[in-house]
Parts: structure tokens; sequence; C-alpha cells
């Protein structure tokens, strides 16, 4: 039976206590909230992990290169948005009888500087942040308690998944499915990927980046 110290357990206590009371608690931060969440991660790990805090969530310098980061991550990103857009959505739309709601997004619609910031925006607050927050953090901790038995990482990655989809509740049911389902294909990508952060970091970027380019010129 592995052992934990106070610190390893006290610490992301703390920090999870604290990111849900951020996230459900009576006061929202908006746009910045993940950012803000990131930069705690940070601290938390900074704390547990003898000051190296990058590392324990998967930012490994050694895969940072231009093949993993520019190529093969912008080549599975948009192998993802072709499933997300093409099998995925028509495919839950179809089963729950509800599109998913895009009228967060109408304000982009061939509004030039406004998808320019939003690409800035997403690239901090949801491939940095998300990806720091569920996959680097969240899937490193359960992975800490509960090891990486078959079906320890189906756990994780099923648990995870289905909170991601949650936390999209702004997007409609359809929205929260098929965010979930693209939320565990992240998190498989990056448990495949022997906890590279900084690959899901760019695939979730560039996602996010082919979906802006989609909705500015009418397409979603």
């Amino acid at each position: 039976m592995i052992k934990f110290s106070l610190k390893q357990i006290l610490t992301p206590s703390i920090t999870i206590a604290i990111i849900c009371l951020m996230w459900f608690g009576p006061v929202r931060i908006s746009y910045v909230e993940n950012i803000i969440i990131s930069i705690l991660i940070i601290i938390a790990n900074y704390i547990e992990y003898h000051g190296k805090p990058f590392s324990a969530l998967g930012f490994q310098r050694e895969k940072f290169t231009v093949k993993n980061i520019l190529v093969l991550a912008s080549l599975v990103a948009l192998g993802l948005f072709a499933f997300y857009a093409f099998i995925l959505v028509p495919g839950i739309t179809k089963l729950t009888g509800a599109p998913i709601d895009y009228s967060s997004f109408d304000q982009l619609r061939g509004n030039l500087p406004a998808c320019l910031i939003a690409v800035v925006l997403v690239w901090a607050t949801s491939g940095f942040g998300e990806e720091i927050i569920f996959r680097g953090y969240f899937m490193r901790q359960f992975v800490k308690f509960f090891g990486e038995s078959r079906i320890s990482i189906v756990l994780n990655i099923v648990l995870l998944a289905c909170f991601f989809g949650f936390m999209h509740s702004q997007q409609g049911i359809t929205g929260q499915l098929v965010t979930g389902i693209v939320g565990g294909l992240l998190a498989l990508i990056f448990y495949l990927r022997k906890y590279d952060l900084w690959f899901v970091v760019a695939v979730h970027g560039f996602f996010d980046t082919i979906a802006i380019i989609c909705i500015y010129f009418g397409l979603a």
C-alpha cells in the first residue's frame, strides 16, 4: 500500500476545495478564472513537488519540439475536429434532439477583431487553463492516489470526462455530452502520450482555433 505524506494529502485537498469554491461559489470571475486557477495549481505543485511544479503537471522539456507541437498536435487537432464536426455533433444531436447552443459565440460571426481576441483567450483559458486543470492536475492527482491499473485509468478518464462536460453546461445537453466525449479523448491522448501536457495543450488550442475560424465564416 502506498503511503502519502500529510503534505501530499493536504495540498491537493485544499487546492481542489479552493477551485470548487471559485467554480461554484457566489462570486464568478469569468474569463480569467481558469488562468487564476492554473496559477494556484502551479503554486500548489511547487509546494507538493519540491519546487518542480511544471514537470509534475506533464510539461516535459524534451517533448517541446516543433514536430510535436506544430506538426503532430495540429494534425491530431484537425482529425479530432473532423470527428467532432462530422460524426460526434450530428450523432449526439440526433440522439438528444437538441442542437448545441452556440449563442454565446454569435458576436464572433464575421467579426475578425473579436475572433483574433478570442483565439488568444481560448489558448490562455482553454488550451493552457483547462488542460492544466483537468489533465495536468486532476488526472495526475487521480493517478497519484489510485495508480495506473487499467480500471483506474478508465475510471479516471470517464469521471473527468463527465465533469468536463458538466462544466460546459452553457452549451446545453448536447454540448455537454459532446464536450465530455472530446474531453475524454484529450485525456486518452494525454495518457497515451505518457502525460505530455505540451501536446494536449497544443491539440486543444488548435482545435478551438479551428472552431473559431468555422464560427467566423458561419459554418457552426
